[in-house]
């Protein structure tokens, strides 16, 4: 490479990765559309993959044999400790179907707004969650807690306990299967591998986390986590070997996002190689999926 190409090449900034949405002026409501549909996709594939009870409760037996075997067959103790305090229970039937939504969602705005090359890549990892999660809920439907025979010793706190949501139990028909009321009512009732409540929390914190300059912001954002753990097991909505699941499941959609990012990288530097008379050809604008 001749001297001048290689002063072109250092001149030349590389690109930087922002959503394409970026581009427009209220590129915003493209990039908050085309979330809804994904989303609704998602919420779409997860209802579809209902499976049979049958399968749901063999499956939640061998959690809790597994539980069992690692010594961490806690969600009965834990819950029956806090029965006696309705407002409690209460409480954190409310937090499990609110708080669940509404920080993805500022997660998601505030990265857009201040820091857009890191909102693409935790946008893409959220969406690669949401697709491996929809691959586990059709492979792998499981009972919750909450939904498992009495001799279990669970209360169904949604239908028990006061809460935004329905308060009645899961219907089931004569083929066993939950009822088409009872799917309008709650969705998939098996969908409870992986636990995205563990998930989606454990994804806003470390989006966050290299933004957060204040330790006690930070620490507040640890307690969030462990409080969506606790949340998660006092209500019976979820094993705790879900809440893995949903760090597992995390984890894979971050690699894959990572892995994108790579292949942007890969292919953007290609624009900037050199063509054959040296001289290296400036970069188009570009935006990442």
């Amino acid at each position: 490479m001749s001297t001048d190409a290689a002063a072109v090449d250092v001149a030349t900034p590389p690109a930087r990765v922002v959503p394409r949405s970026k581009r427009w002026r209220y590129g915003w409501v493209l990039e908050t559309l085309g979330m809804l549909v994904i989303y609704q996709l998602y919420d779409q594939g997860r209802d579809r993959a209902t499976g049979t009870t049958a399968e749901a409760f063999g499956n939640a037996k061998d959690i809790v044999a597994a539980q069992r075997w690692l010594g961490i067959y806690w969600e009965k103790p834990i819950q029956q400790a806090f029965l006696n305090v309705d407002w409690f229970i209460a409480f954190w039937n409310i937090y499990y179907g609110t708080v669940h939504f509404v920080l993805p969602l500022v997660t998601l705005i505030w990265l857009y707004r201040k820091r857009p090359a890191r909102y693409v890549r935790w946008r893409n990892t959220l969406v690669l969650m949401w697709a491996i999660a929809v691959l586990v809920f059709f492979t792998y439907p499981l009972m919750p807690p909450r939904l498992m025979p009495k001799s279990y010793g669970f209360v169904d706190t949604a239908a028990e306990y006061y809460n935004f949501g329905p308060q009645v139990k899961v219907e089931y028909g004569d083929d066993g299967q939950p009822t088409q009321k009872a799917l309008a009512q709650y969705g998939n009732p098996f969908a409870a591998m992986p636990s995205f409540h563990i998930g989606w929390s454990t994804w806003c914190l470390l989006a966050l986390w290299p933004m957060i300059r204040r330790k006690w912001v930070k620490a507040l954002f640890v307690a969030y986590v462990l409080g969506v753990l606790f949340c998660i097991t006092v209500t019976a909505n979820h094993w705790l070997l879900d809440a893995v699941g949903g760090l597992a499941v995390l984890g894979l959609g971050a690699l894959g996002a990572w892995g994108i990012d790579r292949a942007g990288a890969a292919w953007r530097a290609r624009g900037r190689a050199p063509d054959r008379g040296g001289v290296s050809t400036p970069p188009a604008p570009s935006g990442a999926c």
